[in-house]
């Protein structure tokens, strides 16, 4: 019986130095261990011991319970856990990953990882191995290691297949016939260019023009004695309107230069030289306003030397002709020119196949909807044509010529209004012809879609520079706060963030007050780019914030309102309208718009407006000026007061008023006076030439030979420092 015992004691004891041993061991140890079953024998193969022997730590029970279970470690399992071996220096890592993935991806086991991340703000005690790290961790963890990182690519979609429309191939020489010359007019503004034409056109184009000023590119055809066709664009000459005129002279034939006798070469005429050169346009030189006594056209011919536009009587290639468009003098010889060259030139086109042009203008129409002046060059547009331009489509429902009389086709050279597109293209946009309205969907949707790859990409760029950005900020307040406990740290970031923290809206408005939200809405597209180019020069963001938060074509509507009232801004309108219920609500919403017809007198108005968010400034205006002739004190109570014996040399002393002590040059003190006194007595002013005493602060103590200025102050409005260059 005994003997059947002994062998039972004896697991007993083994037994219970296993349980005294786990209970002795860290709970993660015990949690990470796994069981695994060993082949049992009949016999125990360990000695009996009398007290449980102790195990070295990291070691688990080899000998006790042997012939039943074994406790196989985690550091066991990664001695026969083959390591991934590292085979390029750089780690790709993703925005979010665990602790696993990415010691997966480093070639590490997790404990490196954890290890890593005692250099981070994370609280390790909190993670798991399937807890996610976010980027900004990761690298850092990646740097912390030695190594370098790359994000890992997103997964590619498949390659789509490019469905967009491209031009045709050149036509044979023998299938192309004579087509109208397309001439552009360019010039200084108010040289004359708009009644150049109205004489040719015998109209008054001039006359409806807002302030005299062409505004948008004009597109007509005009019909010579001779039974010429020549088709005129009429661009504005304006600053503002730069991109208009290089637009104008890509789709033209032959530039006429306008230039005002008297006034001479001018900032836009070079410039429209300049566009005419880069698109290699022919030039013809009309010397306006010759009827005037102060005309000197030799001296316009020798300015353009200077410019390479050289006049045939000087040797040159350009013909010059002295014009009165005003009165209507040697417009048939400019217009025999014009067609000479163009004869030169042998303008021709093919009139079949699929329509190619280009967008002239555009604009949002309230009973037409969105239509475009275009100047067809290839192929004859007929109504129910599919076009695409940019990223619309449209199938032509009416078409109309620069009198606003409906026409059923269109051939090459003549310009032409186009109704039925589903949004308003872009000026400048090339017009393509497409076999069907599905075509023209794929088109579109091919070109939105690059718009958003070359968007993303663009984005991603900016993103990566700002997240390096805010690395760099951090890692450098890391460092400066690095000698510090981490309740001083906390204590410090609250410190440094605390009047963001507690800022209340009302106050945030305050600090928004030098911010100036625009809403920018044009007749025309080419009229909004005029004006958004303007505004991309402003350079005065320090002094008050210009944020366009929204820009369109069309008159002026309900939600315009509501957006500048959420953003305090103003509605800026050019050429457009708002009726009287818009007008009523914006009133009641306290919301200004301000229309004009004339593009600088808009800039000018959104001067004003910056100016009136710019804070005030403080100027002193000096009322007197006295000096200190003597110094003593006088006790007061059981105070000795500081007291200046002084002589006003200019203007008055005015109790009432602000006052600075100088000294050396330095300004000690400033503020009001404690008291002014004349013979013992107290006053209110004193005047030039007399004397008297004062006192300031009790601290302040006099020396002879300081000054005593006497100032107001007043508030004025600030102008803003930005110059739109008109």
């Amino acid at each position: 019986m005994n003997r059947g015992l002994t062998p039972k004691f004896e697991n007993l004891v083994q037994l219970l130095g296993a349980c005294r041993q786990l209970r002795a061991l860290p709970y993660s140890k015990v949690s990470r261990a796994q069981w695994k079953p060993l082949p049992s024998s009949a016999h125990p193969v360990c000695s009996v011991l009398p007290y449980p022997q102790f195990w070295q730590n990291n070691t688990f029970v080899s000998i006790a319970l042997s012939q039943h279970r074994h406790l196989a470690t985690k550091e066991e399992r990664k001695k026969k856990k083959k390591k991934i071996p590292l085979t390029r220096g750089e780690v790709e890592i993703r925005q979010k990953m665990t602790i696993e993935e990415l010691a997966q991806a480093m070639g590490k086991d997790i404990d490196h990882i954890y290890e890593a991340l005692l250099y981070t703000d994370v609280d390790v005690d909190s993670l798991e191995p399937d807890s996610i790290l976010h980027e900004d961790n990761i690298k850092l963890i990646v740097k912390k290691s030695g190594m370098k990182y790359k994000s890992a690519k997103l997964k590619e979609e498949k390659e789509r297949e490019n469905t967009d429309a491209v031009k045709r191939p050149p036509a044979e020489p023998a299938a192309l016939t004579p087509r109208p010359a397309v001439v552009t007019i360019l010039g200084h503004v108010d040289h004359g260019k708009t009644t150049l034409l109205d004489s040719l056109r015998k109209t008054q184009v001039a006359s409806m023009e807002a302030g005299g000023i062409t505004q948008h590119i004009g597109a007509f055809l005009v019909h010579l004695p001779s039974g010429e066709k020549i088709t005129f664009l009429d661009t504005p000459g304006h600053a503002a309107f730069s991109a208009m005129r290089a637009r104008g002279t890509h789709v033209t034939d032959i530039v006429i230069l306008v230039v005002a006798a008297e006034d001479g070469v001018m900032q836009q005429t070079v410039e429209s030289i300049q566009h005419a050169k880069s698109a290699g346009v022919p030039l013809i030189l009309a010397i306006n306003k010759c009827d005037k006594p102060e005309a000197d056209p030799e001296r316009v011919k020798k300015e353009l030397l200077a410019h390479d536009v050289v006049c045939e009587e000087f040797g040159g290639d350009v013909q010059a002709v002295h014009i009165s468009a005003l009165k209507g003098e040697n417009l048939m010889v400019l217009a025999e020119a014009t067609v000479a060259l163009a004869e030169m030139l042998e303008l021709k086109a093919d009139y079949t196949g699929l329509v190619e042009g280009t967008v002239i203008e555009s604009r949002k129409d309230k009973g037409k909807g969105p239509v475009t002046t275009a100047i067809i060059q290839r192929g004859t547009l007929r109504k129910g044509c599919v076009l695409v331009a940019g990223k619309t489509w449209a199938k032509v429902r009416f078409m109309f010529d620069e009198n606003g009389k409906a026409v059923d086709a269109a051939s090459p050279g003549i310009p032409v209004e186009i109704m039925g597109w589903k949004e308003v293209p872009s000026a400048g946009d090339e017009i393509l012809e497409v076999e069907s309205e599905q075509r023209a969907h794929e088109v579109v949707a091919w070109r939105i879609y690059v718009e958003q790859q070359e968007k993303m990409k663009r984005d991603g760029e900016v993103i990566e520079a700002k997240q390096k950005e805010h690395r760099m900020e951090y890692e450098k307040k890391q460092q400066n706060l690095a000698h510090l406990t981490w309740r001083q740290k906390k204590a410090a970031l609250y410190k440094a963030n605390k009047h963001v923290m507690f800022l209340r809206p009302k106050e945030r408005t305050e600090m928004d007050k030098n911010v100036l939200s625009v809403i920018v809405k044009g007749d025309v597209d080419g009229s909004v780019e005029a004006i958004l180019n303007i505004l991309d020069s402003y350079d005065a963001d320090d002094e008050c914030k210009l944020d366009v938060i929204h820009f369109g074509m069309g008159d002026i509507s309900e939600t315009d309102v509501t957006l500048a009232e959420a953003f305090n801004g103003v509605v800026f309108g050019f050429s457009v309208k708002a009726n009287e219920s818009i007008k009523q609500m914006a009133a009641k919403k306290g919301v200004k718009i301000k229309l004009h017809n004339i593009i600088y007198k808009l800039i000018e108005d959104l001067k004003e407006e910056l100016n009136s968010r710019l804070p005030l400034a403080v100027l002193e205006n000096t009322v007197g000026e006295a000096s200190v002739l003597d110094t003593f004190s006088v006790t007061v109570g059981k105070n000795k007061i500081p007291v200046a014996g002084c002589r006003v040399q200019k203007g008055l002393l005015d109790r009432s008023m602000k006052f600075k002590l100088i000294r050396n040059g330095d300004v000690i003190w400033k503020g009001s006076l404690s008291s002014l006194k004349h013979h013992k007595n107290d006053v209110q002013v004193i005047k030039t030439g007399m004397d008297c005493g004062l006192s300031l602060d009790k601290s302040i103590q006099f020396n002879i030979g300081d000054e005593i200025i006497c100032y107001e102050e007043k508030e004025v409005q600030q102008t803003t420092s930005w110059d739109p260059g008109f």
